[in-house]
């Protein structure tokens, strides 16, 4: 058996003792081309509110590339940019400059807080990216799960990045398995982070569908039990009632971890996720800004 086999059938044996997306970060195999270029970049006063940033070998101010902004998932209340370099680097990989910011977890912060931190992460690459070749003026978010929340909210819901003074700065978002409509709130996560909300359709990125939102893009495995596939349909349903851009891929056998997991070498060949929302990426960002 290859290492990479065994490395895979080794993940597949410990995903109910521990995450299989952290030994990807540790153990997995990583994609070439791309590197980690500047760690722990503040955007915030917070031990939390700092970023890496990961560029495509070839990168210059002289020939810049798109940037990306991508959230990973965890609840809200869990995850760490330590756990998900693999995936930033498989994203740089592809032709990004790529942000990797933590941000501020429950019960540290509730809702909003976390989706001030991503507005702030936000603002804060488009000044961080030039010198490693990242174009500011053509910059996308994305996330999984959680983060894939919160790429959606400063997205749709103009007052975050209206907040941090940086309105239009987001050209196209995508988003993978993540939730966009789950009211009411009746699991612990979402009763923790969003249970205090004055207005509570206020936390739901399909509150805020509309027709002048930039290109969404929505991936989601049809497995997942962690957050139903129906979280994508009516999102782009909703941006279509409405007239905006919307694309939903749905992944046939795909489970919650699954999606973001076929960033890494080892799982990519289970499904073109990681091509799919790179040329999506492309495709709306690669015109001049």
């Amino acid at each position: 058996m290859s290492r990479r086999a065994t490395l895979a059938s080794l993940l597949g044996g410990l995903a109910a003792a521990c995450s299989p997306l952290g030994l990807l970060n540790s153990l997995g195999p990583r994609d070439s081309g791309a590197r980690r270029v500047a760690r722990d970049q503040p955007y915030g006063d917070d031990p939390r509110q700092k970023m890496d940033l990961y560029a495509p070998t070839g990168a210059t101010p002289a020939s810049p590339v798109p940037t990306l902004v991508f959230f990973y998932g965890g609840g809200w209340d869990s995850g760490s940019r330590d756990v998900y370099g693999w995936a930033a680097q498989a994203l740089a990989a592809k032709g990004f400059v790529v942000a990797l910011p933590d941000y501020r977890l429950v019960p540290e912060v509730h809702f909003p807080g976390f989706v001030e931190d991503a507005a702030q992460a936000t603002a804060r690459a488009a000044e961080l990216v030039r010198p490693h070749g990242g174009d500011a003026g053509r910059l996308g978010v994305l996330g999984h799960s959680a983060g894939a929340h919160l790429a959606m909210m400063i997205t749709l819901d103009r007052r975050y990045m209206a907040a941090v003074d940086r309105p239009g700065l987001i050209k196209a978002a995508a988003g993978l398995a993540g939730p966009y409509e789950f009211l009411p709130f009746d699991v612990k996560a979402s009763i923790n982070a969003f249970g205090r909300a004055p207005d509570p359709t206020l936390t739901q990125p399909v509150t805020f569908a509309r027709a002048d939102a930039p290109p969404l893009w929505l991936g989601h495995g049809t497995d997942d039990t962690v957050v139903h596939a129906e979280d994508t349909r009516i999102l782009c349903e909703r941006m279509e009632e409405v007239g905006g851009p919307c694309t939903a891929r749905f992944y046939e056998g795909l489970n919650h971890a699954d999606l973001i997991a076929t960033f890494s070498p080892l799982f990519r060949k289970k499904a073109p996720v990681l091509a799919e929302v790179s040329d999506f990426f492309h495709r709306t960002l690669d015109r001049p800004a």
